[in-house]
């Protein structure tokens, strides 16, 4: 009887104060939206960081003709400074860091330069002459390149040591900066929301003052008296929350997963799984901080 009575306090409430509610409900909405969509970039950043950086190699371009890098003063690169290198990242310093090693010549280099630029005009024009030999080093542990780095750079016959996480960690920059600004939009509608639960159980909690009043002298507990107050804040944000999880699944499936996903095929796409497992998340953190925040309010208003 008195489950059924609170219950239709609530949702009389919310009914009288539809406007508030719907308020509640579309703050949250837009909020968690924010947040989820903040989570699940980063996720996309994490997925690529961590298969990128497994494939990562680091290149070592010896010294080719006519080179204007001070490293190669002394000309191409020759047999013996190749073999110097190949030598060095076979010995027992290097071995451990290094899982495969492939070295490619300038005849090789010249055949797939064809291959990649073969619809342009002048790609017969060059020689192999024009080319330079490369070792192409895929490593144990991606995270320690700055050792194989550091340790092939300046020797002999070296004029350059490229590593793939140089081109790979500007565009983590942008995406990690996006996740940022999604995070900051998310702090401001959370903080609109934080604002706005309260004002609304307060007025609803002010309009009823004399039900209250009247529940009080009969005996109610405190308790018995807010909790209609607080599960109207809570009802509010939880529908919010749950259209932000729909919100979120809906753009997933059929905007990332069908479209961006089949276009980047080769990419580690985010899908709706990972919009499942965030959604309690989402949905938790929205009714236990609506259902405190009221609390906190009821404190204050609903004994005046």
């Amino acid at each position: 009887m008195r489950f059924r009575f609170i219950l239709s306090q609530t949702f009389r409430g919310l009914f009288s104060n539809k406007a508030m509610a719907a308020s509640v409900a579309l703050v949250t909405f837009v909020s968690l939206l924010f947040v989820g969509a903040g989570s699940l970039l980063q996720t996309q950043v994490n997925n690529l960081r961590t298969e990128w950086y497994q494939n990562v190699e680091i290149s070592v371009y010896m010294c080719p003709t006519n080179s204007s890098n001070p490293q190669c003063a002394s000309g191409e690169a020759t047999d013996a400074q190749i073999t110097a290198i190949s030598d060095y990242l076979a010995s027992d310093d290097m071995a451990p860091l290094i899982e495969s090693v492939d070295f490619e010549t300038k005849e090789e280099a010249l055949e797939n330069f064809k291959a990649t630029m073969s619809d342009t005009a002048w790609v017969n024009a060059v020689t192999a002459d024009q080319m330079q030999a490369s070792f192409r080093i895929k490593l144990v542990d991606p995270e320690r390149y700055e050792t194989v780095t550091d340790a092939l750079t300046g020797r002999d016959g070296v004029e350059e040591v490229n590593d793939q996480r140089d081109q790979l960690e500007p565009l983590f920059d942008i995406l990690n900066k996006l996740t940022l600004l999604s995070s900051a939009l998310a702090a401001v509608m959370i903080l609109t929301a934080l604002l706005l639960m309260p004002t609304t159980i307060r007025l609803s909690a002010m309009s009823r003052r004399n039900e209250t009043e009247i529940m009080r002298y009969v005996g109610a507990s405190n308790f018995f008296i807010e909790l209609p107050f607080i599960l109207e804040g809570i009802i509010s944000a939880l529908i919010g929350s749950l259209l932000a999880v729909l919100g979120l699944w809906v753009t997933v499936k059929y905007f990332i997963s069908d479209w961006l996903g089949q276009a980047l095929s080769w990419m580690r796409i985010i899908d709706t799984a990972d919009v499942l497992r965030l959604g309690p998340a989402l949905v938790l953190a929205s009714v236990v901080v609506a259902g405190l925040a009221s609390w906190i309010t009821l404190r204050r208003y609903a004994r005046v």
